[in-house]
This record gives structure tokens, C-alpha cells and sequence, in this order.
């Protein structure tokens, strides 16, 4: 391994959010090139981590200042449907998907009353639709009779409903509620143990392990930051490390192409000069909307 590049300060997030995907692309440029690796120390206190974690953490707040939730919704009601829909699919498939959902159903009341055939056929696109339908059938219904058409605001009231578990529970009350959270999906989970933030495989214990670095304050954009890295370049099989912004922090450097030219080629969305996930995004993300089911 060659010499731990100098990892760079971080500055305040420009307030022109409309320049931040080619602030982003540009400090991806400065990455180190091949060759160059983070060392991690062979031990590590527990201070050192946290400085280390905590770090990171403002280095991806520089770069994905307009780090969001990737799933359009109005409503708990419609982010709850949509995170259960989004297992096992990609958060672009279910925004294609729900607008005819939601027309259809805009209410647990509506839903719960749905025929289930043509609840599967509205969700089918985002696969493994008969379960799907049955947990949206089943939420809608408990919804409507212990909770008076509301979604609850407690994780153990939305953890109790057919088909929501934490990661779920965690997504509605962050974004819909503004109670902290953290989601641990495969990104987050993927990137916190290549940051050597954890070691643990059970998602309820790296949210443990990982909350425990932060102050509480941070959990949800913390999720949504790391998400969207993961999402963007530090990918599952190929991690574009070349074109890393946070490449001289990282102890895992080197797992993916190294090569800046050729790892900016592996980067998506709109580090990539690519559409994004939201067919409705925040007015300050950077990048394009997704094109509509069938337009892409």
C-alpha cells in the first residue's frame, strides 16, 4: 500500500445547493489516485473512532448536502406504503409505482377496503407483490381500526404492524416525524463495516454500535448520507475508490478500481450526470428527476 493521502478540511456547504452535484464530482476528482490507500491503524481506541466516524461523517455532509430520503411521498401514510414496498426493489421502481397507488388508495381506509387482486396488480412491478399487498392490506386495516387513520408516531406502535420492522419504523419516523433514526439497509450496513464502524452482520446491533458514535441529533441524515454514498460509489461489487471524496479517510481504499478515470465511469445518479431515484425531488437536489414508469 502506498502513502495515506492528506485528507482534506471540511468546509461550510455552499447555500447555491444548485452548484452541489459539481462541487461533489469535483472533490471525487481530487481523490487519491491509484496507488494511494488509507492505512488503518492496527489498533484503534474507541476516542480515535468516534473522531474518525464523526469526521467522515462531516465529509459527507459537505458532499451530499442535499442528502434526502429517496422515496417521493406526501404524507406517513404514503412513506410507510412505500418503504415496504421498496424491499427487495429499488427505491426508483417504487416511485414509478405509487402514484397510481396512491390515486387509487390515498387512505388506509381506501386500502384496507382494496380488492387484493388489483392491489397486486398496481405494486406488481416492485416484485414479490402478493406479500406486499398482504402487509399493505394488513397495515391499512390496523391503522384504521387501533389507530384511528393514523400513522403512529412511536416505534412500537409502527413495528406492530403487518409487514414494518425497525428499519422501516426508523425511515417513517425520521422523515415524517423528525424523531431521529437510523436506517440500516444494505448500503448502510455495506459502507459502516467498511468504514470499520462495526463488525456486526445483525442489523439491530449495527444500529446500536453505529448510534452509539453520534450524538442522536444526527442519526437521520446520517442514514441518508451514508445511503446515498453507497448508492452513488461505494457500490457492493465495484466501489469507484478512484473517484472517492472520502477515499484518504476510508481504512477499506483499494477494495474497488483505483483507477480515477476508470472509477468515475462507475459513478451513478447525479455524481454520474445521471437521472436520480425521485420523480418529485427537493427543490435543492442537483441532479434530474427519474422518468416516469416506461419512459426510461
Amino acid at each position: 500500500m502506498g502513502e495515506r493521502p492528506a485528507a482534506k478540511k471540511t468546509k461550510a456547504a455552499s447555500p447555491d445547493r444548485r452548484s452541489a452535484a459539481p462541487k461533489a464530482a469535483a472533490k471525487a476528482a481530487a481523490a487519491p489516485s491509484a496507488g494511494s490507500a488509507a492505512t488503518p491503524p492496527k489498533t484503534e481506541s474507541r476516542t480515535a473512532l468516534v473522531r474518525r466516524a464523526r469526521r467522515i461523517n462531516r465529509e459527507l455532509a459537505e458532499v451530499y448536502s442535499y442528502a434526502h430520503p429517496e422515496l417521493d411521498f406526501e404524507n406517513p401514510f404514503q412513506l410507510l406504503c412505500a418503504t415496504v414496498l421498496s424491499a427487495q426493489t429499488t427505491d426508483l421502481r417504487v416511485n414509478q409505482t405509487t402514484p397510481a397507488l396512491f390515486a387509487a388508495y390515498p387512505t388506509p381506509e381506501d386500502m384496507a377496503a382494496a380488492d387484493p387482486e388489483t392491489l397486486e396488480q398496481l405494486i406488481r412491478p416492485t416484485g414479490f407483490f402478493r406479500a406486499k399487498a398482504k402487509s399493505l392490506l394488513g397495515l391499512s386495516a390496523a391503522l384504521r381500526d387501533r389507530f384511528g387513520g393514523e400513522v403512529p408516531g412511536r416505534i412500537e406502535d409502527l413495528v406492530s404492524l403487518p409487514g414494518v420492522g425497525r428499519k422501516t419504523a426508523n425511515v417513517v419516523l425520521g422523515n415524517a416525524f423528525g424523531v431521529p433514526g437510523i436506517t440500516v439497509d444494505t448500503h448502510f450496513g455495506r459502507l459502516v463495516r467498511r468504514w470499520k464502524w462495526t463488525e456486526q452482520q445483525d442489523a439491530d446491533r449495527v444500529e446500536a454500535e453505529v448510534g452509539s458514535l453520534f450524538p442522536k441529533s444526527e442519526w437521520t441524515m446520517l442514514s441518508h448520507r451514508v445511503i446515498f454514498h453507497g448508492r452513488r460509489v461505494c457500490h457492493s461489487r465495484k466501489p469507484a475508490c478512484g473517484a472517492c471524496p472520502i477515499a484518504p479517510l476510508c481504512p477499506s481504499y483499494g477494495e474497488g478500481e483505483t483507477d480515477p478515470e476508470k472509477a468515475k465511469k462507475l459513478l451513478k445518479y447525479e455524481m454520474g450526470g445521471q437521472p436520480g431515484q425521485r420523480l418529485k425531488p427537493p427543490p435543492d437536489y442537483p441532479g434530474l428527476p427519474a422518468r416516469p414508469l416506461g419512459a426510461e
